[in-house]
């Protein structure tokens, strides 16, 4: 079962005992060692490490916590690399070497070296200066559980001045977008495009990047394959987006709206502190941090998740990679989001996220606001492997009746700053094929037509419903994304993945 790829790190400590009494034994495969490396070539460089045979001492603490040893490099000297479990949820790596990765390919491939032949390790007592480091990592977290840290202090007079940029701001953003309506979707070319998009820059510098996405995702509807403005579009394909395009009109009018109450309100507070009913803070580009959301109380324990769907993509114009998770939490049923922004400039030195097939038990999920798909953090986490009853779990959240998830979504999709193309559980009677369109239908026979138009940045899903086997197309849950065609006035769904009684079918890898 595609649950079982992942390896898991099992301890035996409860949360009465310290960690220094912690026994850990672990329990990796390479699948596992594949989603620690910080991106492919990391992972690859690891494995050659091992294949050349460049390790010189492969050792294991007498606590099986702690893989440590020594690997040659294009220097004298060896350099020390380790791995250490004592933090189940949050391994520690290190190494002598000079690289900015973590973990960094000596470490990497220590622990492939580990799960291919864990027999070679041998016992060894952990060297003073690594014991030393952990017993300053205990001690921290042995810290910050007794006396966990209080509200981080803030410069108000700073903050506030930040938060008058901002409306300034605003008010550029305003001007932008009345400019933008002046023009007229239909009057759109490449010289007005580069206008708007360098005016758009100052929005940056106001503090506002995501205002300044919002009007990236305007001026890109009339982009290329290649990110850029596409003057000899013909007039068929220029129109199909006008639609979308007067949508995103009406979106960057609420944001200036919106924005600007929601900062005036926040100069207003003595304390400055961001919204939190609400993801207008996001949408102006506010970077939430976790101590943030943790202060706020947006917060839930012993979270347990599981992912239906992963997505990469290249966002052109942002010149960033972004890695999404679509996952869904056990308890709740609600269906989350996970996102990783790697820019250009820094991929290399950002762990890139991938597909996902276990549980992940998180001990402190954070979640920003929002209704639809709200975004979610952690810091820890330890797999574990699916069990029937995770997917029954799965199956009691989703939706058996397709009218009443129908007016929830619409009623979402009345709201400007709201989730335009929500992720939901269709608890699906049958699925098949109409006068050439997939469909599927619930109990009362309601139905929702399933396409691959809405995310560019998605790959294309619903010819492969084909390949289902026949067992998995009848009585079982589609994880789906909902888009609003505004020119039908109907809603379609982009099918992302079948869940049935044991296992997740994904069709967007």
């Amino acid at each position: 079962m595609a649950s079982d790829r992942l390896g898991s790190i099992r301890t035996a400590f409860d949360d009465a005992r310290d960690l220094h009494e912690v026994t850990v034994v672990i329990s990796i495969d390479e699948s596992f060692v594949d989603s620690a490396a910080p991106n492919a070539e990391a992972a690859k460089n690891g494995r050659s490490l091992v294949l050349k045979k460049k390790y010189l001492q492969l050792n294991i603490s007498g606590d099986s916590s702690i893989l440590f040893g020594e690997c040659q490099g294009s220097g004298k000297d060896p350099y020390r690399c380790s791995c250490d479990f004592i933090r189940p949820g949050a391994p520690t790596y290190r190494c002598s070497c000079p690289s900015r990765q973590f973990p960094c390919k000596h470490s990497i491939g220590l622990m492939y070296a580990y799960v291919q032949n864990a027999s070679s390790f041998k016992t060894a007592e952990v060297p003073e200066d690594l014991q030393s480091k952990r017993e300053k990592v205990v001690a921290r977290a042995e810290k910050h559980k007794e006396a966990p840290a209080g509200p981080k202090q803030v410069n108000k007079a700073a903050l506030a001045k930040k938060i008058k940029m901002q409306l300034e701001g605003i008010n550029l953003l305003e001007e932008l977008t009345i400019e933008l309506a002046r023009i007229g979707i239909g009057n759109m070319n490449a010289k007005l495009a580069s206008t708007i998009e360098s005016r758009a820059k100052q929005l940056g510098d106001a503090y506002l990047p995501g205002a300044q996405n919002a009007l990236h995702a305007y001026t890109s509807l009339f982009s290329d394959g290649s990110g850029k403005f596409d003057d000899k579009a013909p007039s068929s394909v220029r129109e199909a987006i006008y639609s979308d395009a007067l949508d995103q009109l009406g979106r960057l009018n609420a944001l200036v709206k919106q924005g600007r109450a929601y900062l005036e309100k926040r100069l207003e507070d003595p304390e400055l502190k961001p919204e939190i009913e609400s993801p207008i803070a996001a949408w102006l580009g506010h970077a939430w941090q976790l101590s943030e959301l943790k202060e706020a109380g947006l917060t839930q324990e012993n979270a347990e998740l599981m992912q239906l769907a992963f997505n990469s993509h290249d966002d052109l114009a942002r010149r960033e990679f972004v890695d999404t998770g679509i996952w869904v939490e056990l308890a709740t049923g609600k269906v989350l989001t996970t996102k990783t922004y790697r820019p250009y400039k820094a991929a290399k030195f950002i762990k890139s996220e991938d597909s996902f097939f276990q549980i992940a038990q998180v001990p402190m999920l954070c979640i920003y606001p929002g209704d639809f798909n709200a975004r979610c953090r952690w810091e820890e986490m330890i797999p574990r492997p699916t069990t029937k009853a995770d997917f029954e779990k799965v199956r009691k959240a989703s939706s058996s009746d397709f009218a009443a998830l129908a007016k929830s979504v619409k009623n979402n999709l009345k709201g400007p700053l709201s989730e335009k193309q929500p992720v939901c559980l269709l608890q699906f009677k049958t699925l098949g094929i109409i006068e050439g369109v997939y469909v599927i239908e619930d109990k009362a026979g309601n139905r929702f037509s399933l396409n691959d138009r809405g995310m560019a940045e998605e790959p294309s899903s619903v010819e492969l419903l084909r390949l289902v086997p026949a067992e998995a197309i009848r009585d079982q849950v589609l994880v789906g994304r909902f888009r609003h065609d505004l020119d039908r006035c109907r809603l379609e769904v982009k099918p992302l993945s079948i869940v049935t009684e044991c296992e997740v079918i994904r069709l967007t890898l």
